[in-house]
């Protein structure tokens, strides 16, 4: 396995990539800062333990990820399971235990190349999953645009954790309560955005090369403190102090590196630490990969990504952060969506978005937590937007009815349940969609008077007795019958004995019954052949 071959593919960087790439990890920055601590928040875990993730995500999966524009960070999907297994636990310290365990299990399953499967995840999931995430963050998005800030940054469950409420009752309740200076705010970063990327499309210079993300966070604290001077009443630093990003303080007299834990060792006797350890590499490897299939879609480029390499990226990603005091890493396609519309060329980006983190946590804090969190309202939206196009919803449409509807059920189940649970259900219907419209080709019936045919076109698997016995319940006497089963490679043994069977029920309904290539040595025949090809083409 070629685990460093991400560093390899940096060998051609150049100034021209460095100039796209700065920008766009300079709006993942932007769009991740307030998301690490609102996750960190939902978590129950220390705030600066979400900032570590995301720096971790940035600094070490970033360089060695199996994806050039995927971006890693604290996962809103683990919120749930972090919080209830710091309780379970009874430390943060022996969580931290069970994160770098995960890491391990992730490491070894790249290794072993587990990371193929993600190619059994429909192409009508991933694409309702990223329109799902689209309508996700515009609904959540919508309270912060307007001031209201109960729910935490980044939390994408419908049945909201932090005020009881739910993502339509919590727009209901901001209209009502909405905040004048926040809304000013999010109007004018809107419009800014809106002419910016207009500008930007046409080729002026200055548009083109300064990030539009930039200009809108410095448009939105120069708003607010404006506020401050000319109408104290819309100022958003005193009226809610929620409303602005808040780097926490490092306490005086402490050291820059008090922000970190360490893992308690001590914990490995307790089997729960296993049980949780296993928990999050499952649940992190399915949103990883899920995720990194929804990154190369998104890729203008349309590079194909490794989801073993990225599993292995994974796995060291989550071991540094548990060692060092962050939460469990995914692949996030909220940062990703940032990334790709931000312009990026290469994995550079994430790193670039890490360094801002470290940055921030260390050095510009005071800065950084003058920014109200409408204007990066407006940032998330605009992303939600080009996530959730109506184009989409036309497009899938028109593919047909086996394509619309395990898309629209993986989007509606995410919108109104949560990240996980809509995409299980979103892939459980996308499967049996698979599973059906296979089967509904795996074999056909072709009748000219009495004469009919039995094409078998490809395997014939147990999950098709049904149709299989229906097919043959409907012949009638004096039929001429022919069960051709020469483009199948395998035929299970359950349908094998019912096309046997069926031998004695012909003659007793006057019904002429051959079979044509179907043999009870047809699989390991064909097995033995392949086995042989591949043997000589070794």
């Amino acid at each position: 396995m070629k685990i460093f071959s991400p560093l390899r593919s940096l060998s051609k960087y150049s100034i021209t990539t460095f100039r796209s790439d700065l920008p766009a990890g300079l709006s993942v920055f932007l769009v991740a800062l307030p998301l690490c601590l609102g996750i960190a928040l939902a978590s129950g875990a220390p705030l600066f333990s979400g900032l570590v993730a995301g720096m971790i995500g940035g600094l070490v999966i970033g360089l060695l990820s199996g994806s050039e524009v995927s971006v890693s960070g604290p996962a809103a999907g683990l919120a749930v399971i972090v919080a209830d297994s710091i309780k379970g636990l009874g430390s943060f310290e022996v969580f931290l235990t069970a994160v770098v365990i995960a890491g391990i299990l992730q490491l070894f399953l790249g290794i072993l190349k587990a990371g193929k499967f993600s190619g059994y995840f429909p192409d009508s999931v991933i694409r309702g999953l990223l329109v799902a995430i689209g309508l996700v963050i515009i609904l959540k998005q919508i309270p912060h645009a307007l001031g209201r800030d109960n729910d935490f940054e980044g939390e994408f469950a419908f049945q909201q954790l932090a005020d009881g409420e739910n993502t339509i009752s919590e727009i209901y309740r901001a209209v009502v309560t909405a905040s004048t200076g926040a809304v000013i705010i999010s109007l004018a970063s809107f419009l800014l955005l809106f002419f910016w990327e207009k500008l930007a499309k046409k080729g002026v210079g200055f548009f083109k090369n300064f990030p539009g993300a930039l200009a809108v966070v410095v448009l939105g604290i120069s708003l607010n403190e404006l506020f401050r001077v000319v109408m104290p009443d819309w100022y958003l630093g005193t009226s809610a102090d929620q409303h602005m990003v808040q780097i926490p303080a490092i306490e005086e007299g402490k050291s820059l590196f008090s922000i970190f834990y360490f893992p308690d060792f001590g914990a490995l006797t307790n089997p729960k630490v296993y049980v949780t350890a296993i928990t999050i590499a499952i649940v992190a490897s399915l949103e990883t990969l899920l995720n990194l299939e929804a990154a190369d879609k998104l890729d203008p480029e349309k590079r194909v990504s490794s989801p073993d390499q990225e599993m292995v990226a994974q796995g060291i990603g989550n071991m540094v952060s548990g060692l060092i005091g962050g939460l469990p890493l995914t692949s996030v396609i909220v940062r990703t969506s940032a990334n790709v519309y931000g312009g990026n060329k290469t994995r550079v980006s994430a790193i670039i978005h890490g360094v801002f983190l470290m940055l921030a946590v260390f050095l510009a804090a005071p800065l950084l937590n003058l920014i109200p969190l409408s204007c990066l309202a407006a940032l998330l939206i605009t992303v939600g937007y080009k996530l959730a196009n109506p184009a989409t919803f036309r497009k899938t449409y028109r593919e047909g009815i086996y394509q619309f509807i395990p898309f629209i059920v993986t989007v509606l189940g995410i919108v109104f349940t949560d990240l996980l649970i809509g995409i299980g259900i979103g892939l459980v219907v996308g499967i049996l969609f698979v599973l059906f419209t296979n089967f509904q080709t795996a074999f056909r019936v072709v009748r000219d008077g009495n004469k009919v045919l039995i094409k078998i076109q490809k395997d014939l698997y147990f999950l098709l007795k049904p149709q299989f016995k229906q097919a043959l319940r409907d012949l009638q006497p004096g039929d001429e019958v022919l069960v051709d089963a020469t483009h199948a490679s395998f035929i299970d043994h359950d349908i094998y004995n019912i096309l046997l069977d069926f031998q004695e029920t012909a003659q007793t309904m006057d019904i002429k019954y051959e079979l044509k290539n179907v043999s009870p040595k047809k699989r390991s025949l064909r097995s033995h052949a392949r086995t042989r090809e591949t043997t000589i083409s070794e």
